[in-house]
């Protein structure tokens, strides 16, 4: 279940700036991940002075033209004071229905922090309330349905996604059960650079630093193997079974999605502009960009549900570098919905290549050689001017 809840008003246009100095500078969609423990503190309130530092970093980025995705926890530490669950010293461990009925006392509680937080008078940034299930990053159409939601959201140079885990809907099956998978999924769902996870620790280490003050750190990660792995959640680890080893779970998501990654301390106040300024971190190098890697899975990893034949002319344009319009296409074979992929053939029935198609087998064979202007009209709704993509595409 997808549920999104926005604000926008007339605004002023954000004055941007340009740095190129490292990974953060250089990434232009930030996903950030926000523990309990950083934003809530240990009287189950927020940490309004953090928040409002956190805040006027994300605001810094805005004003160097990048895009920003919060994804944040502490909906269910709020409810518990409303429900009377027992909090700040008097907790217990919740059932799942408690869970569920703090998450949505929780939830409002937290997001009307969020959006006072991120007022900042004629530069005011509006939050965008997102509430995801793991079954939205499973399900095709709901995945498309976010991924093109949070595309839209952020197009306005104005609105910052503020996500969560929808905890009042999902049952314990289908539920991430931690942000930092949630955030890697958040991640590789928009497409974006960077990922950053806050925590009360760092990095990564060799070892547990709480036992072992001499145990080595690790700067940067190229990938995961199972050495990493074990240092995350091996044997004599004790930050792999609470937070360590779901961080490197998140690493090889985001990874694999051609995603950067990074570990950081976030309990001080400003931990973005910390980072900036060369606070330790463990970075994560994914081996490719988004684009890349979504067109490498586009490739390799669907398998197609019909195709589309194409004239000489969109055959041409594809080859450039350009979108499938519906006026380059002939012919639709197969039965398809929307997302679904297909191969694209010339008028010989040559294989051109495979992409991800805008419109199910039934709308794209009504709109089949027709101008882009003419959709709306033909289908009562346009979802997209294109066919396909080229984003969502791969030639042969």
């Amino acid at each position: 279940m997808l549920v999104i809840l926005s604000e926008a008003k007339n605004l002023q246009i954000l004055h941007c700036v340009q740095d190129d100095t490292d990974m953060l500078a250089n990434a232009k969609r930030i996903v950030i991940k926000i523990g309990s423990s950083l934003i809530i503190n240990e009287h189950n309130l927020v940490r309004e002075s953090w928040l409002a530092s956190l805040a006027a970093d994300i605001l810094a980025l805005k004003h160097q033209c990048k895009q920003v995705i919060i994804v944040t926890s502490g909906a269910v530490a709020l409810g518990r004071e409303v429900l009377g669950y027992g909090y700040g010293t008097h907790k217990y461990e919740l059932e799942l229905e408690e869970k569920q009925a703090a998450a949505a006392c929780g939830q409002i509680r937290l997001f009307s922090h969020w959006k006072e937080a991120l007022r900042f008078g004629t530069e005011t940034l509006y939050p965008a309330q997102i509430l995801l299930t793991a079954d939205d990053s499973i399900n095709r159409r709901r995945y498309l349905n976010a991924r093109n939601t949070l595309n839209t959201l952020l197009e306005n140079e104005h609105i910052v996604p503020v996500i969560n885990e929808n905890d009042t809907v999902a049952t314990e099956e289908l539920r991430f059960g931690d942000n930092d998978r949630l955030a890697a999924r958040v991640a590789q769902m928009a497409g974006a650079d960077l990922l950053i996870l806050f925590s009360d620790i760092d990095g990564l280490y060799a070892a547990d630093p709480r036992i072992n003050p001499q145990a080595e750190f690790k700067t940067e990660i190229a990938d995961i193997t199972p050495q990493i792995e074990a240092m995350a959640g091996g044997a004599g680890s004790a930050i792999g079974s609470g937070g360590m080893a779901t961080k490197i779970a998140a690493a090889k998501i985001a990874l694999s999605a051609g995603c950067h990654m990074i570990i950081a301390r976030g309990t001080g106040e400003h931990p973005l502009r910390t980072l900036q300024d060369g606070g330790r971190h463990t970075r994560f190098i994914a081996k490719e960009s988004p684009l890349s890697a979504r067109k490498h899975w586009i490739a390799g990893s669907i398998h197609p549900a019909g195709s589309v034949t194409v004239d000489d002319g969109a055959a041409k344009a594809l080859k450039s570098g350009k979108s499938l319009l519906p006026a380059g296409v002939t012919a639709i074979e197969g039965n398809f919905d929307r997302g679904d992929a297909v191969l694209i053939r010339d008028g010989g029935g040559k294989v051109l290549g495979k992409g991800l198609i805008s419109y199910a087998s039934t709308d794209a064979a009504r709109i089949k050689g027709r101008k882009s202007q003419e959709i709306e009209q033909i289908l009562g709704f346009k979802r997209r001017d294109v066919l396909i993509h080229r984003d969502d595409m791969v030639l042969e």
